[in-house]
């Protein structure tokens, strides 16, 4: 008798026989320590050949009292089977083992029952998997296929009896399966009268429809390895809409008539399936790895076979136990995590919690999208419905924007008439709305976003990311920085970009549009594509991230100018070029700055797609139209004025964008190779009028004024802001 605390060693007994161990009943009394917190070195009485194990390969033979390993005593009896082979032969014969055992080692426990809260390991291999696997026979349905058709040709006992010694392991499985088709001998005809019967949807486990829903709608792959027939199965499959090449069973031998040409008589079964024999399961599941590049694989059934799926190399990285059906205690004992019902492993896949920042018409067309992608059209569940959008408070007739909101859920001010959803929940507080998110959706003015993001340092999660729809960058004294850059140096979290013609309007009406994701981390991009895509809106993706947020920025100063083109009453031909020449000067200006940006990226929806939307659509442009007529008709107005009188709140991203090119540009004496980025620039600060903006091959060759010489001449701009606005000199929050 030694006490727990005791950092003595002691000793207990481990009895192993037909694939299964047990520690000896009398061994907690005896040993005077609990069975649950003991680390395990086993000890072989007698000789046995080892069985490759996941964690490693064991020697080749355990010999008497000799150590074989040091794990968890899952993963022991994996390595010390009873039934291994010896010498080439099966053996049978029951094996007692000694085991030593050292109390009170953490992270090493001996199981007394089964595991139904799944460790943090085990959720995680879960929520990572790549393809599941699923026994078919009472893990899928809610019987045995094979018992249930010797009990429609009325031989049920019979098979049944057999059915159960091969999954006790009490019988050889290639014997099982000749023994339950001999005592069955049926014709084709009689499985089509069986199927018809018994149709698939009538046999189906509760709840597992819609987990492989789940599975297959996240694109996880979902393979069915039954141990029963092909005949039997594949009207199961495709019920599932899993494919055929997908299954893996057994296949029946038929004999067939000489002058009938059809089969007749059953005459065993294909012995060159892998499920035809011992260790099936793993065997198959190997040749899953070897056609496809899976990371992580997991088995789900209720039986030895299934558990033995996870106990040979190359085999599945999991086991998770069904027991809603039939629940088998060796297997229920050994299962890395058993369940009973299919609802505990939907409830327990990841799920995302999504928050946007911003309420603008852009962020609320955004969040139309999302909104239904969260709840409505959320096949795989993989999101939280509610999404929380965080609203810089102002007032609206008379109320609190967040409050009309929330009560009538869409954005009057910013995006009248277009619904956000009722799982749309408004909150002023930034923390608040934040808190609890995993995918952050940045849709804020660009020159807002610094001090945004210095609120949320260390408050948000640490495995979050982000995803920017914001069109601008922050130049700085070292040189330029995009919103993207910005967010991940601040928060420390990987950041796409969504960027497209995405006029707010056109999208909240849901007519077609498309955008790309740029994007360096794929996993994150392919679950974005599934939290933006809806049929009117296609997303591609697209691993470019600093070209796609480029090509964003500056096509709002090529719409700057295509504005004054519309403003001075000129044609399509006049536009046509303006647009031209600021394609040309987005591209080489995005790879000077970033020489990875890939050229085809200015083909995609980020680029001429954007630049034609905007360009005729546009804020920028209407505006720039605006305050060329104005300019025309002898009456003057600045970019501010107009803002402020026909955005109504939003925030023209142009004029910035355009101030903060412009000084990169004198920075790097750079001003002639633009001369289209050159002359909006100095059209839009009143150096020059708005009908120059067709000279813009000669105007930035013209000297331009200074402001002692304006002072001298008595010649000064108002409209001309000073100094020169940029998200660096217009402050933080409103």
């Amino acid at each position: 008798r030694v006490p727990v605390q005791s950092k003595r060693q002691c000793w207990c007994l481990v009895y192993v026989r037909n694939n299964v161990a047990t520690t000896c009943p009398l061994a907690p009394s005896y040993v005077g320590v609990s069975c649950s917190s003991m680390q395990v070195t086993l000890f072989a009485g007698g000789l046995q050949r080892a069985r490759a194990c996941k964690n490693g390969r064991a020697p080749p033979l355990f010999n008497v009292c000799q150590p074989i390993c040091r794990r968890t005593k899952a993963a022991a009896i994996r390595t010390l089977t009873a039934g291994s082979n010896v010498d080439g032969q099966n053996s049978r014969r029951p094996v007692v083992c000694a085991a030593i055992a050292e109390p009170g080692v953490e992270g090493n426990t001996v199981s007394t029952g089964p595991r139904l809260e799944p460790s943090d390991r085990v959720l995680k291999l879960w929520r990572k998997a790549d393809a599941v696997c699923f026994d078919v026979d009472c893990t899928v349905t809610v019987n045995d296929s094979l018992d249930l058709l010797a009990e429609f040709m009325g031989c049920g006992d019979l098979v049944a009896e057999v059915t159960n010694k091969a999954m006790d392991g009490s019988m050889n499985l290639e014997q099982a399966l000749e023994e339950r088709l001999r005592i069955i001998n049926c014709t084709p005809a009689d499985i089509k009268r069986f199927i018809k019967a018994h149709p698939p949807s009538s046999r189906l486990v509760p709840g597992i429809e819609h987990l492989i829903k789940s599975l297959q709608a996240r694109g996880i792959a979902v393979y069915l390895i039954s141990g029963g027939f092909r005949e039997l199965t594949l009207p199961i499959a495709k019920h599932l809409d899993v494919p055929r090449e997908n299954v893996f069973a057994n296949r029946m031998n038929w004999q067939w008539d000489d002058e009938t040409g059809e089969p007749t008589r059953l005459v065993g079964f294909d012995m060159n399936e892998p499920t035809a024999h011992n260790q099936g399961k793993p065997t198959a599941i190997a040749r899953i790895r070897q056609r496809n590049p899976y990371n992580t694989i997991i088995m789900i059934g209720d039986g030895i076979t299934d558990l033995e799926a996870v106990q040979v190399t190359g085999g599945a990285d999991l086991f998770i136990g069904f027991g809603g059906v039939v629940e088998r205690p060796p297997v229920a004992a050994e299962a890395d995590w058993y369940v009973y019902k299919y609802s505990q492993l939907i409830d327990t896949l990841r799920r995302y919690t999504v928050a946007m920042i911003g309420s603008g018409a852009w962020a609320c067309a955004a969040m139309h999208i999302v909104g239904q992608n969260c709840a409505a059209y959320d096949v795989a569940d993989e999101f939280v419905d509610d999404v929380r959008m965080w609203v810089y408070e102002e007032d609206y007739q008379g109320r609190k924007l967040t409050e009309v909101i929330n009560t009538e859920h869409e954005n009057p001010k910013y995006l009248p008439g277009i619904p956000l959803g009722t799982n749309t929940i408004a909150d002023s507080d930034l923390l608040s709305a934040v808190k609890d998110a995993d995918i952050l959706i940045f849709c804020a003015p660009h020159q807002f976003i610094r001090s945004i993001c210095k609120q949320l340092i260390g408050k948000i999660k640490p495995d979050a990311f982000a995803v920017s729809l914001i069109k601008g960058m922050r130049v700085r004294s070292d040189g330029p920085q995009l919103i993207s850059q910005m967010i991940t140096k601040y928060l420390n979290i990987d950041c796409s970009v969504l960027m497209g013609a995405n006029i707010a309007g056109d999208i909240g009406r849901e007519q077609l549009s498309e955008a790309v994701i740029g994007y360096t981390n794929l996993d994150h991009a392919k679950l974005l594509k599934k939290l933006f895509e809806t049929k009117y809106f296609v997303v591609n993706l697209l691993p470019d991230v600093a070209g796609a947020e480029m090509c964003g920025t500056l096509k709002n100063i090529v719409a700057l100018g295509a504005g004054m083109i519309d403003g001075l009453g000129l044609g399509p031909n006049s536009k046509a070029t303006v647009m031209r020449q600021g394609l040309t000067e987005m591209r080489k200006f995005s790879k000077e700055l970033y020489p990875t940006v890939r050229d085809e990226t200015f083909f995609e929806s980020c680029g001429v797609a954007d630049l034609i939307a905007t360009c005729y659509g546009g804020r920028n442009r209407f505006v720039a139209m605006e305050y060329t007529k104005a300019a025309q008709s002898g009456s003057p107005r600045t970019f501010e004025e107009l803002e402020v009188e026909l955005l109504k709140g939003q925030k023209l991203q142009g004029v910035l964008t355009s101030n903060e090119v412009q000084e990169i540009l004198k920075q790097r004496s750079w001003e002639q190779q633009y001369p289209l980025f050159t002359t909006v620039n100095r059209i839009i600060n009143g150096y020059f009028p708005p009908a120059d903006i067709v000279n813009f091959s000669e105007v930035p060759l013209r000297p331009i004024p200074t402001e002692e010489e304006e002072e001298i001449s008595g010649i000064v701009n108002p409209s001309r802001p000073r100094p020169l606005a940029t998200a660096e000199n217009t402050g933080g929050l409103r």
